[in-house]
């Protein structure tokens, strides 16, 4: 099974879901958005297929410090276009596999998944 883990390597959370990988030896490819950014395209398939509101991290540092009027009538457009620009907004991790997608990381559902 191909699995590709997109996430930010100092996020407790991704340090979690790869610990939970690692101890299963389970192979993956980890996409680092800090360095390799996030792809628009991407994110709007992913909002198709979860939801954009799934995906959107509104809880953290990088949404609130935004300005007043980016965060107003956000649609599936805007969220993504955020996300892309400030990939820290994004919920964490993404794992893509041959069975879907996983957003945030719940050992019950990984394990059912993966």
């Amino acid at each position: 099974m191909t699995i590709t883990f997109y996430g930010i390597p100092n996020c407790d959370t991704v340090k979690k879901a790869r610990k939970w990988l690692n101890a299963r030896d389970a192979e993956y490819e980890f996409h680092d958005y800090k360095k390799q950014g996030a792809d628009a395209e991407k994110l709007a398939r992913w909002s198709d297929t979860v939801g954009w509101e799934k995906l959107l991290n509104k809880r953290g540092t990088t949404f609130r410090k935004l300005p007043d009027a980016d965060k107003a009538d956000i649609d599936q457009a805007k969220a993504v276009a955020l996300m892309a620009a400030n990939p820290s907004m994004i919920k964490r991790p993404v794992v893509e596999h041959a069975g879907g997608l996983l957003v945030g990381f719940d050992e019950v559902e990984w394990g059912a998944q993966l």
